[in-house]
């Protein structure tokens, strides 16, 4: 009995070494390969270019004075990802009032004095940071905004203290060059018709900006 058992484990020591070499000339496949697409993002970031400045144009309705053309430079320098400040200029030119116009004959204002000019410093705050998509490869960063500011208006010969507050949204299409949808409201009071009067003056304006 002993030895028959000794015959079965010799017999199996005898064919372990083509086992283990079957194994090693036969070694698993994988049965599920890995085919991964990968995908290649460019995104133009705003890098060193802190300094921004841009054209703009639009519609200025100043109260009592219909709405007018308007155009404008400014100049911003962006202190953080989320603050920076802005100066701006513009200029436009007033429409005669409801009153003259039914007159007829009567001017209020000379053509001098429906010039209008403002020049604003403000700070902003950037929000919301995202993307807008243009087809299906194509993204654009952008972002809301909002500023507050002061400066002066000059209007019919005089020169009134201005506060402004602003909004808008802003597009880059490559890190030195954006789009700038904006709207601002510039607050004055003046006299033109005899007593202190409150004014609010939209401005809806569309800008063009390159940063350096």
């Amino acid at each position: 009995m002993a030895s028959r058992i000794q015959r079965i484990f010799l017999a199996a020591l005898a064919g372990l070494p083509l086992l283990v070499s079957a194994q090693q000339d036969d070694p698993l496949e994988p049965i599920v390969g890995a085919d991964i697409e990968r995908r290649e993002i460019k995104e133009d970031m705003l890098d060193t270019e802190n300094f921004e400045i841009g054209i703009y144009g639009g519609a200025l309705g100043i109260e009592d004075f219909g709405s007018n053309a308007v155009l404008g430079v400014s100049l911003a320098y962006h202190i953080t990802e989320d603050f920076f400040v802005e100066a701006i200029y513009g200029s436009s030119e007033a429409q005669k009032t409801s009153y003259e116009l039914l007159s007829g004959a009567v001017e209020f204002l000379t053509e001098d004095e429906r010039e209008y000019t403002y020049y604003n410093l403000s700070l902003g705050y950037k929000l919301f940071p995202g993307q807008v998509f243009w087809g299906e490869n194509t993204a654009f960063n952008t972002h809301f905004y909002i500023t507050a500011g002061g400066g002066n208006t000059e209007f019919a010969s005089n020169r009134y203290a201005t506060y402004s507050l602003g909004a808008g949204y802003k597009i880059y299409f490559t890190d030195w060059f954006a789009v700038d949808i904006g709207l601002r409201d510039y607050l004055f009071t003046h006299e033109l018709f005899g007593e202190p009067r409150d004014t609010n003056n939209f401005e809806g304006r569309l800008g063009l900006s390159v940063f350096f």
